[in-house]
């Protein structure tokens, strides 16, 4: 049986974050990042390698913070996502300086990849059992004839919240069956005594409860989803190549296939606390939750011993 292969994205700005790099910041007691401990749980849940889609002009500071030490611990390949990497005749506009987003980075591992994988960002801490959940659905036989076979972790929304500043999130819609019939990517979610909200431009403040599940970016794809990201991104650019800020996300991808009949995607839902690091003030609460895991026993004090 072939093991799944973890896809990290590794190439996003920070832009919230500010100071060091958030996937290259120390959290854990002995120096570690976030993305140590992800790639820790995928280790021991049975994932074969590891790939990471960078910026090109960041390599050498990644190859030095990340690589070096990770190597050792499961094959890594780099992968880098170009602002350039465009299907058919589109090209970038001079208003274009950041890249085109989540989804259009996964493209970025199109010809690296020829196994199960599973999506995640580099700087979120996704827990022990959502690796090993992921890991039992991608060794699943892949259903033949059928539409494509998708998974997503699903959290819930008040486990994944920043007491610091507002963030974005994939609002999820399942179906009885335990099917996910629709994302929705809610880009300014902020808490309130009462759950949170988010508030879109224009529009007046959405309430939420808390409870809703929401996607953090954790998916589980076959190889065979690419050319339905290709196709995607083509669809996406032809109304908003033009605008400078727009992004073409990973749920954007998704919700495509899932509208056209082209696949399903099971969520598998997760009781973990989910933690990562949007603000600097983030960074002392996730230190010590990580301090307290570790002092539960659910990860060695100094991880890669």
């Amino acid at each position: 049986m072939i093991a799944p292969t973890l896809l990290v994205l590794a190439a996003g700005m920070s832009s919230r974050y500010g100071g060091p790099s958030k996937q290259t910041d120390t959290m854990g007691p002995h120096g570690e990042t976030l993305l140590d401990y992800s790639v820790f749980d995928a280790k021991r849940a049975g994932f074969g390698r590891v790939v990471f889609i960078i910026r090109r002009e960041g390599e050498a500071v990644f190859r030095e913070r990340v690589v070096s030490r990770l190597e050792a611990q499961l094959p890594v390949a780099l992968v880098y996502q170009d602002i350039a990497d465009l299907p058919g005749d589109f090209t970038v506009p001079a208003s274009r300086a950041k890249p085109w987003g989540t989804g259009h980075a996964v493209l970025a591992a199109r010809d690296e990849i020829r196994e199960p994988f599973c999506v995640i960002n580099a700087d979120d801490f996704y827990g022990r059992e959502a690796f090993a959940a992921m890991a039992g659905f991608l060794r699943q036989p892949a259903p033949a004839g059928g539409p494509l076979a998708l998974a997503m972790c699903g959290y819930e929304l008040r486990r994944t919240l920043s007491e610091h500043g507002r963030v974005a999130r994939g609002l999820c819609t399942i179906t009885p069956d335990g099917l996910l019939s629709q994302v929705e990517e809610l880009t300014d979610i902020y808490s309130t005594l009462t759950g949170a909200e988010n508030r879109s431009p224009g529009d007046p403040p959405r309430p939420l409860t808390g409870g809703e599940t929401v996607s953090m970016n954790m998916w589980g794809f076959q190889p065979e989803v690419f050319p339905g990201f290709l196709a995607g991104l083509a669809d996406f650019l032809k109304t908003h190549l033009l605008d400078p800020k727009a992004e073409f996300y990973i749920p954007l991808a998704v919700d495509r296939l899932l509208k056209s009949g082209a696949a399903t995607c099971a969520v598998l839902p997760t009781a973990a606390q989910w933690f990562g690091v949007t603000w600097q003030e983030d960074k002392p609460r996730v230190q010590a939750a990580l301090q307290a895991i570790v002092a539960a026993g659910d990860y060695p004090s100094l991880l890669w011993g």
